[in-house]
């Protein structure tokens, strides 16, 4: 004869015949099988209500889930993931709250875990396994206190189009509102190009006081005095003082590199076939970007939103810079020189045709600038020129923070 083997079940059944039998208390039947007089019971209103059935062992998952996201909820979060693969859970979240104020929309943290299951997103790594590290801050950078107070430009990296040319993506944005400003197909970094698109964004939305960049060309020309560029002596005469982030540190301009990064995801991959092709594609996302997509610096608000053209308008002639009367002006002659009481100072080329200001400091002393750009001292008693760049700024001009000082390293 074989032997038994007794399982929950067949115990439970004999608990309940043992029970029924009535020959000893159900408080001394518990004890026997090793269970809370509670249990005993639940086991025989069990039996009563479903027979031996109702003694098997039943699903221990709950019958709600008050986190568990509605299937409509789900599809419309998945729909708007697979238009905007880039966004995550708070712009995916802010984006529909902001379209459909009337549904209720799960946490971000319920959003980030349907993207998980569904294998949407991937765990962030930081390449060599270690915290990034940047070149220090050393010098300020002018505050964007309001709208148009500071614009940052910079050439994303060129790539090739499926015709054959290369793209390079000329981008400028407010750095108050994030608004990107233009993003404009170019098909080299030369100074015309580049010139032709601030005039027409200038048309567009007046001018700012301040425009970022780093020191490539066009913006800079790094052996020229001050390493002027003919793009930023144009923005001087306009008003706009060129401000430029210290060599090898993109921190400085760090809300512009991530905006690159966007591009590159969203609107470069794969590139178009033309560069009138890309433009249309950047133009797409130029709106999305400015008009659709949350802003977590903003507060998870569209940057179009947040932004207001400036009221400086282009002007219809070049301004002449405006000197004090108590400096003396010399026009910078074709060969780059300036004549200074019978002494040739050479300053650039990039100042041909600019008038440059001398300014008495000392006896023998001439501080020499350009607009509020000192270029650097001339010595009467020795004929030299020593290059010395700083901007000197006016009272009621921008401020970098966290220095008050009126004098301004280039």
């Amino acid at each position: 004869m074989p032997w038994t083997t007794a399982t929950p079940m067949s115990q439970r059944h004999e608990f309940v015949r043992l029970a029924h039998q009535g020959r000893h208390p159900i408080t001394e039947v518990c004890v026997a099988f090793g269970i809370s007089e509670k249990t005993g019971h639940k086991w025989l209103a069990r039996f009563a209500a479903d027979g031996v059935g109702g003694l098997a062992d039943r699903s221990h998952a709950p019958h709600t889930i008050p986190h568990q996201l509605a299937a409509p909820l789900a599809d419309a979060l998945l729909a708007l993931r697979h238009a905007h693969p880039t966004w995550g859970p708070r712009k995916l979240r802010a984006r529909l709250v902001d379209t459909r104020p009337d549904l209720p929309w799960p946490a971000t943290s319920t959003i980030g875990a349907l993207l998980q299951r569904r294998g949407l997103v991937r765990p962030h790594r930081r390449p060599g396994g270690g915290p990034a590290r940047w070149a220090p801050l050393d010098h300020p950078l002018t505050v964007a206190a309001a709208p148009n107070e500071v614009w940052t430009t910079d050439f994303k990296g060129g790539f090739r189009l499926r015709a054959g040319p290369y793209c390079f993506p000329l981008t400028v944005v407010d750095a108050h509102s994030r608004f990107l400003l233009g993003c404009t197909a170019l098909g080299s970094t030369t100074s015309a190009p580049a010139q032709r698109v601030f005039t027409r964004l200038f048309h567009a939305y007046g001018l700012p006081r301040v425009i970022r960049s780093d020191n490539g060309i066009p913006f800079a020309s790094p052996l020229a005095l001050s390493r002027l560029s003919a793009l930023a002596v144009w923005w001087i005469r306009l008003g706009i003082r060129p401000e430029r982030i210290a060599p090898g540190a993109p921190q400085q301009n760090g809300a512009h590199e991530r905006l690159h990064k966007t591009l590159k995801a969203e609107a470069t991959q794969p590139p178009q076939l033309t560069l009138a092709r890309q433009q249309a594609a950047f133009d797409h996302f130029r709106q999305e970007y400015n008009t659709e997509r949350p802003h977590e610096a903003l507060g998870l608000s569209p940057p179009a939103r947040c932004y207001t053209p400036s009221p400086r308008p282009w002007p219809r002639r070049l301004p002449p810079l405006p000197y004090p009367p108590y400096v003396e002006i010399r026009r910078v002659a074709t060969s780059g020189h300036v004549k200074w009481h019978g002494t040739l100072v050479w300053l650039t080329r990039v100042l041909v045709g600019q008038d440059v200001a001398f300014e008495q400091t000392a006896a023998d002393a001439w501080t020499v600038s350009f607009g509020s750009l000192v270029l650097g001292t001339f010595d009467a008693a020795t004929r030299s020129f020593t290059p010395e760049s700083y901007w000197k700024l006016d009272p009621t001009d921008l401020h970098p923070s966290p220095s008050d000082s009126p004098i301004i390293p280039v």
